[in-house]
Order: C-alpha cells, then structure tokens, then sequence
C-alpha cells in the first residue's frame, strides 16, 4: 500500500510583532483582557504578501527534506487571503520558487484549510499521481481586519507554514481524517465585501474585515474540534493513551483547553504557541509542528493529532503517524526582507481607513 510521509517541515513569521500593549492603543482592551479570554501576548503584522511568506516558509521545508525545488510534482496552499483574486497564490508560489515541475492551485478552507490540503495532498499521493506534494498554509490576515474592532483585532496574525509529503511503503503519514461544513451558519465567520456579492462601490469599510459572533464561533468550535479530534483517534484504532501530541489549530486557548479535555490529553501533550503568534488561520498548525519538531517534541513513530476549526463553518482532524526521521536533512537560509517600520506603523494605513469612530465599546 502506497503511503505519504511527511518528510521536510518549516515555517515563516514576520519580524514585526504587535502586542497587546500596542492594541491598547488602537481599540477598547487591555494586556490583561486579551490573555485571560484568548491566551495572546502578541502576533505578527506582514509587510509582505502571502505568497512571499509562503515561499520562505517552503524553502525551509524543501531543505529538511533535502528537495529541490524542481523535485516537487504538486503544490497545494491552503489560504483565504490570496495576493490577488486572480491568479492563485500557489501560481506565485511556484514560480518564485521555481517549482516549474509542479502542479498547483489554492485551497481555502479558512482556519481548516491546512488540514483540508494534507488530506489532498494525501489522496494524491496515494492514488499514485503525485509524489513528492507541498502542503502550505499562509496567511495575511491583517489585511482582513479593522485594528478598531476589539472583537477581531486581537484575535489574529500573519504567517506561514509547510510541509512536504513523499511517498512511501512505510505505513506512516496520515492515518484517519475527517474533514466537515456547516454553510448554514456561515454568516457568523465572514468577510461580507470582498468577492462577487459584494458591493464594490459602496465605499462603506466595515464591509471589507472580518465580521465574527465570537460567542457562537467559540461553542461550535469547542464542540466540533473535539468530537472530530476523538472520532479520527478511534478510526486509526488508536486509544487516547497512544496519543503522543495533539497539535490544535492556535485560535483561542479556552478552545485548546477544552479540545484537550475532551481527548483527555495532559498538558504536556498538548503543543501551544498561541501566546506568541495569535490566530494565523490555515498556517496556525504547520508552524506548530515546525516548532514542535524543532523543540523535541515530535519523535521517530509518534502518533500526532491535528484538529482544526474556522470560517465556513469548517472543521478537520487528522491522525498522522511520524516517521523515522526528525531531524532536518538540510537547512535553508531563507528570510523575509527587512523591514524598517514597526507593526504599528505597518498598520498606520488601516486604522486610518477605519477611522476612530468604530472603537468597541
């Protein structure tokens, strides 16, 4: 039986950081409000397009997988902050890495959409047309957010994440999955002006941000992720006592917490870097797993958990079984220009659009 393994990983983060401290100053909330309700301390602000990210965080994985670039036959990116419209952001991948080998097109799944793209990335592999597959998550949601709105504004961040799957006879890589919509209640996670239904002409900014009914988004997610988390560990024939790592999508840590509860995880099985990063959407779980890899936390043969919850309203949980292999086989020197300006001054242009007169009360 043909198999896909992961086997390079590695992630971008831009180097301006915006912290609490600093929406204090934009928006109605304090440090204190935004650690105890969601568990951030800070996120990052990109002063570059998804692409850009998406390519450095894959330059890194090429590297440990010891690839190049040319050796990829398909490239699946998982986003919902696309460069343009037209043409998909894996077209700009591709060529800026110069993938000319590979296959590609976007996916967006929202906060789900990386699991969503290993699961195809997975099939396509296994079914024998592919394989060698990147697998990306990045986002800019910064760019979808009024930094006036409490409700949103603190919530969210920019980065990328990737991985590559090769085929294999071993029997590892991802072992049950489910993935799942509820459209009915989509209105809740939205971003009403952007896309064909919009208005384009009508001028008015609060249509071009995130709207969110943070309450009811909160309870399905809890709900969701972790029912999906415990049915993909009974597929693989697994007890929870086999789980070695749940890897959760970053959104909020009372969700961490609860998804950990209802698998009756430890703490220590439970890898979180919500503190530093926010909610990066589709790229919150691959950077999760770089760091999980780069810090010891990810063994030869241990059984994984990822769940996932976001806009759409999705869901997703896989159950992945690791490899031999959790060292990188090379290193990539790839980074992000700098850049001069601070977070702050990166956003002056949005809080400008939005003006003062939106502060949540």
């Amino acid at each position: 039986m043909r198999y896909a393994e992961i086997t390079g990983w590695g992630k971008c983060v831009p180097p301006s950081v915006l912290s609490n401290t600093d929406l204090e100053e934009l928006t109605d909330t304090t440090d204190e409000w935004i650690t105890t309700r969601t568990g951030i301390k800070e996120r990052r602000i990109a002063n570059v397009n998804v692409s850009d990210m998406a390519v450095v965080a894959s330059r890194h994985a090429l590297a440990a997988a010891g690839l190049e670039a040319t050796d990829i036959d398909l490239i699946v990116l998982a986003t919902c902050t696309a460069d343009v419209v037209i043409p998909s952001a894996a077209s700009l991948v591709q060529a800026k890495l110069g993938a000319t080998n590979a296959a590609v097109f976007d996916l967006n799944a929202a906060c789900s959409g990386w699991i969503y793209a290993l699961n195809v990335g997975t099939q396509m592999v296994r079914g024998g047309g592919h394989k060698k597959v990147l697998v990306i998550g990045a986002e800019k949601l910064s760019h979808l957010l009024d930094f006036t709105d409490r409700g949103t504004a603190v919530l969210f961040g920019d980065g990328a994440g990737a991985v590559v799957l090769e085929a294999t006879d071993e029997p590892v890589g991802v072992q049950s999955v489910e993935i799942g919509t509820d459209g009915s209640v989509a209105g809740i996670l939205c971003v009403p002006g952007v896309g064909t239904a919009g208005n384009r002409y009508q001028g008015d900014p609060s249509e071009y941000a995130i709207h969110m009914d943070g309450p009811e988004v909160f309870r399905r997610a809890v709900t969701a992720m972790g029912e999906a988390s415990s049915r993909v560990v009974e597929q693989a024939g697994l007890s929870v006592e086999d789980v070695d790592l749940l890897i959760p999508h970053q959104a909020n840590i009372r969700i961490i917490d609860a998804t950990a509860r209802k698998l009756k995880l430890a703490p220590e099985k439970v890898f979180v870097n919500i503190a530093s990063y926010g909610n990066t959407s589709a790229a919150t779980i691959p950077i999760a797993l770089t760091e999980a890899i780069d810090e010891g936390k990810v063994t030869p043969g241990a059984n994984l958990v990822f769940a996932a919850f976001g806009a759409g309203l999705t869901w997703a949980a896989a159950v992945v079984r690791w490899g031999a292999r959790v060292k990188p086989l090379g290193l990539s020197d790839a980074h992000l220009p700098s850049v001069e300006k601070t977070a702050m001054e990166l956003l002056e242009s949005n809080v400008a659009f939005y003006g003062d007169g939106r502060r949540s009360e």
